[in-house]
């Protein structure tokens, strides 16, 4: 039995994806707020339990145990706010200039309790979890110099040391992947001269390659001031610092898409919308012009119908009402579909996404995502599926039941005739990957929402802990196929 420690545990993401792995056991987690620890108390009774200001606790107050997990405070080292972070308060000596947000300084000064509890504990393993923007921690005028000195720091302890960038719709090795798209940086730490973890093995999705059918993707960083792929820094997607590609490289490397889930499966379509033309009779406040905007982007590029070919060979594929229909055949083999889609509402780096592709990141500054959607159409249905979205989109990972290729849709004439409500909690919590009988102690939507966008995504934890487990015990674990 390997014994795990989970600081700045939270809603208790990365203990719940760390008991997944068999063998591993949380024997101790602690958090600064209570409604973090009231609620990893309900889902973790075995777990011994601390509240309390990390910064202040001396580490032998806590049990050793083999594993470490680690996620020191976030927001303040990202963009998450709205704001761009300015690392450079100690420009002017000591003392921070005016107008500096202290509490912004202390909450990145939480990284160094890791090396302080690694001093003492001596884990075989540590894992550091933060947001990628973490790597740049350091003064205006040096870049990064904080996050050296304190990776220096835990190499000083006696550490190797390799950095995992990881989205969590792609760690999928150890089970299925969360239906969000979440970067997060992962600092992997084991004992120098002990085995270190197979990365190879635990971090490659499995994707389909045009030209070498199923294969196991690797990172493609792209070469940037600050990115290259001798120092690789970032986000996943095609406008950020990498993609996935092919190994092989007869077809130069091709960018390839992993498997992701959608969207679709975390929101619960029975609960009711309202359409945005009814709210004021409703009594219903407004929506901001703002918001609009984005609901008409999304109304002008996913609102226009288009056919699905509903029997199952392979090969067929959906294509927009505007162009001309596929031979018709004897069977009544081809269905009308209108694509619902998610609105992002504060900022980030898109207005609107399909509903087929992942949800965006859940953030911990409140309930950014709205889900547009058209009023009830049924989709005819008959004896076999293919996976259908948007035709100009590759295929993605879509779950039909039971033989059904019905999608939710509907027919409207402008965007003010979607209906729109809020997310809730509970789907946030499926987004997340948190297990549906997982209890959130609060009873006001509002912390749970911040919670959740603090927490870490179970999936992410269980496979990298899973990842140094194996390496710690020597025995070998299999992946979930992929």
């Amino acid at each position: 039995m390997l014994t795990l420690t989970d600081l700045f545990c939270g809603a208790g993401g990365s203990s719940t994806g760390a008991i997944n792995v068999p063998g591993v056991q949380v024997r101790m987690a602690a958090n600064h707020t209570r409604h973090a620890i009231d609620t990893h108390q309900a889902n973790h009774p075995d777990t011994d339990h601390d509240c309390a200001d990390l910064s202040q606790v001396e580490p032998r107050r806590y049990p050793t145990t083999d594993i470490l997990w680690a996620s020191p405070e976030c927001t303040n080292h990202s963009n998450a706010k709205g704001v761009a972070r300015d690392h450079g308060e100690w420009d002017n000596g000591l003392f921070a200039a005016d107008g500096t947000n202290e509490t912004a300084i202390r909450s990145r000064a939480t990284m160094w309790d890791v090396p302080r509890f690694a001093e003492v504990h001596q884990y075989r393993a540590i894992i550091v979890e933060n947001v990628v923007e973490s790597r740049w921690w350091g003064p205006k005028s040096n870049r990064g110099a904080v996050h050296d000195a304190w990776l220096a720091t835990m190499k000083a302890w006696g550490y190797d040391h390799r950095v995992v960038y990881l989205n969590s719709m792609h760690a999928a090795a150890y089970g299925r992947g969360a239906a969000q798209s979440r970067d997060r940086k992962y600092d992997v730490f084991w004992r120098s001269g002990d085995r270190a973890p197979d990365f190879d093995k635990w971090l490659r999705p499995a994707a389909e390659c045009p030209t070498h059918g199923r294969v196991r993707a690797i990172q493609g960083w792209k070469t940037t001031k600050l990115c290259s792929p001798l120092k690789p820094w970032g986000k996943y997607g095609a406008r950020n610092q990498y993609q996935w590609r092919c190994p092989q490289t007869s077809c130069r490397n091709a960018v390839i898409e992993p498997a992701v889930r959608a969207a679709a499966e975390i929101v619960d379509w029975s609960r009711p919308a309202v359409a945005i033309k009814d709210r004021a009779d409703r009594r219903m406040r407004a929506l901001e012009p703002e918001t609009m905007r984005r609901i008409r982007a999304g109304f002008e590029q996913f609102h226009r119908p288009y056919l699905v070919p509903v029997e199952g060979r392979d090969g067929k594929q959906p294509f927009p009402i505007d162009h001309p229909m596929r031979t018709c055949s004897t069977r009544n083999e081809t269905g009308l579909a209108l694509p619902p889609y998610m609105v992002e509402l504060r900022g980030g780096s898109s207005s609107h996404r399909a509903i087929t592709e992942p949800l965006a990141t859940v953030c911990a500054g409140g309930n950014h995502h709205g889900v547009v959607t058209a009023p009830d159409m049924i989709l005819p249905y008959y004896s076999s599926t293919t996976a259908t979205q948007e035709a100009h989109r590759p295929l993605p990972t879509v779950t039909t039941v039971d033989r059904c290729a019905a999608l939710y849709g509907g027919s409207v004439t402008s965007a003010e005739d979607m209906r729109f409500r809020m997310l809730e909690p509970e789907e946030y919590k499926a987004a997340m990957e948190f297990p549906a009988d997982y209890i959130l102690t609060p009873n006001d939507k509002r912390t749970k929402v911040e919670m959740l966008g603090n927490a870490v995504t179970p999936n992410a934890a269980r496979d990298l802990v899973a990842m140094v487990t194996e390496a710690l015990t020597g025995e070998a674990l299999e992946p979930a196929a992929g």
